[in-house]
């Protein structure tokens, strides 16, 4: 399904994996960050019903009026759901709760697989002129996951550094297959960002060569290492890019941005 809307519309960015604890909210947050920190227009859309993406960029309950939730039913246009947040190019549709009942309501809508698709691609938010659009999933295989793979040029996937890493990524590899076979044919891995590395820990490092071996260059270069900085972040409202610009974590998450605006087309 090729994009009609611009000859060069924004790329987006699914990051998912149905395991939680792994880095997925905090990779999205943070690599959001470091590719406005480097000019590029970048729209997150929370589409995880914990609304922790939001929270974590400064989008406070009371914010959040409008919602992904509205925003993928049809029930609100793009400039009513986008909010800036404190970091400059950076902006983001808020979630709630509300996105949790999602998959039972939109069980019976014949075009529940595609809402976001749709959505994503109204001319209205085309003139926003983003760069990138990166979509915070769920931990869960859900519709809402679905949805964002459907939505999607390219997945990446958060993998922790730790005993049984690779067990949990076969069914979302699966998922991501069968997505290509039935409605995204052009659907890629952007690639495998291992999170939470421990260069001191001998398992890091064992999982890391396992990884490589299995996936070879679907890993990316950049490992995101264990950093307190980076778990502080959240509480103060804020990318790690910000809390702690000096921070290992903060080089982890401009390394791995590099790696992927190298890509561009």
């Amino acid at each position: 399904m090729p994009d009609l809307i611009s000859p060069r519309p924004a790329k987006i960015i699914a990051v998912a994996n149905q395991k939680g604890g792994v880095g997925k909210t905090t990779t999205a947050i943070n690599l959001s960050a470091a590719l406005a920190e480097i000019g590029r227009r970048v729209l997150l859309v929370d589409l995880d019903p914990q609304g922790n993406a939001s929270t974590g960029l400064g989008i406070g309950p009371e914010q959040r009026e409008v919602t992904t939730y509205d925003f993928i039913l049809g029930d609100a246009k793009a400039k009513e759901a986008i909010h800036e947040t404190d970091v400059e190019n950076l902006f983001i549709i808020p979630a709630t709760t509300d996105l949790s009942s999602a998959d039972i309501e939109l069980i019976s809508n014949e075009k529940r697989s595609f809402l976001l698709y749709d959505a994503l691609r109204d001319p209205a938010l085309a003139q926003l002129e983003f760069d990138y659009i990166l979509i915070d999933c769920p931990p869960s295989l859900s519709i809402l996951t679905v949805n964002a793979l459907v939505s999607a040029h390219s997945v990446v996937v958060p993998l922790q550094s730790e005993f049984f890493a690779l067990e949990g990524l076969s069914q979302l590899m699966l998922t991501i297959r069968e997505v290509r076979e039935a409605a995204n044919p052009n659907l890629r891995i952007e690639g495998i960002a291992l999170t939470m590395h421990d260069r001191r820990n001998k398992l890091s490092h064992q999982v890391e060569a396992d990884a490589r071996n299995t996936l070879g260059e679907l890993v990316f270069k950049t490992l995101i290492p264990r950093n307190v900085r980076v778990s502080e972040a959240p509480s103060f409202a804020m990318p790690v890019l910000d809390y702690d610009s000096g921070s290992t974590g903060s080089a982890a998450y401009r390394a791995l941005a590099q790696e992927i605006t190298a890509r561009e087309r």
